[in-house]
């Protein structure tokens, strides 16, 4: 290999040789080298805060992103009792998708809905309405084991959104409970337990789902069944007696 005067004299060498080119590719030379190194320290800063980083496991995300409640954007593959299953996106960079390509791995994470404790006809609902490969951002508000406690937020055409944890309360398909991962007693957490509580009023005053009261023809149904249930047991009680 080349010694340090020789790498010296060689580097030097360049710069008579480079004074000896034409304007053009004087130019050319130099916007290379910018390009070059503006796409090196968009590599080097993208991979410092993982901005295009894929997380195939909730515990690969960092602290700070929960911390802040970021939110990311995902491509949902399926719902199951435990919530959805999510194929994180990252943001792409143009200039160096192709690579981006190379450093991401396969996983999936798993998202619940925060706050939300979702009955059986929740699941259904969710599955009928949600696609697969349908695109969703999750905001992150809490990290327990390899789950993630989030607000899903689904668009819905091209200037409106949906919170799926809102839109589940206000349907009556679920209850609120405390949101994991967030103190009970700052401000973000009643900003955003005040959104479901409010969601889930709205079911309750319009008897929605859990919250629906039996009508008057139910409850006169649910007495005559029981009354039949009673003369059978008194019929039962006579044949009984008649036996022993």
């Amino acid at each position: 290999p080349p010694s340090r005067k020789e790498a010296r004299h060689n580097s030097s060498a360049l710069l008579p040789a480079a004074r000896s080119w034409s304007p053009t590719s004087r130019r050319f030379l130099v916007r290379n080298i910018s390009t070059g190194l503006a796409i090196a320290g968009v590599i080097a800063l993208a991979k410092s805060i993982k901005l295009t980083a894929k997380f195939t496991n909730a515990l690969e995300i960092p602290p700070e992103f929960i911390q802040k409640n970021a939110k990311l954007r995902g491509q949902l593959h399926r719902i199951t009792e435990q919530g959805l299953e999510i194929e994180h996106v990252p943001i792409t960079l143009p200039i160096i998708s192709s690579l981006q390509k190379r450093w991401h791995s396969n996983g999936l994470l798993l998202v619940r809905l925060a706050g939300v404790e979702l009955t059986s006809d929740g699941v259904i609902w969710l599955k009928e309405e949600m696609k697969p490969s349908q695109m969703i951002w999750f905001q992150l508000l809490g990290r327990k084991e390899s789950s993630l406690d989030c607000f899903v937020i689904v668009n819905k055409g091209r200037f409106s959104s949906v919170c799926l944890n809102e839109e589940i309360l206000r349907r009556g398909l679920g209850r609120t409970v405390c949101i994991e991962g967030l103190a009970h007693e700052s401000q973000i957490y009643w900003k955003f337990h005040k959104r479901l509580l409010q969601a889930e009023m709205k079911a309750v005053k319009k008897k929605k789902g859990i919250w629906k009261e039996e009508t008057l023809i139910e409850k006169f149904k649910e007495h005559i069944n029981n009354y039949k249930l009673i003369q059978k047991l008194k019929q039962f009680a006579t044949w009984l007696r008649i036996r022993l």
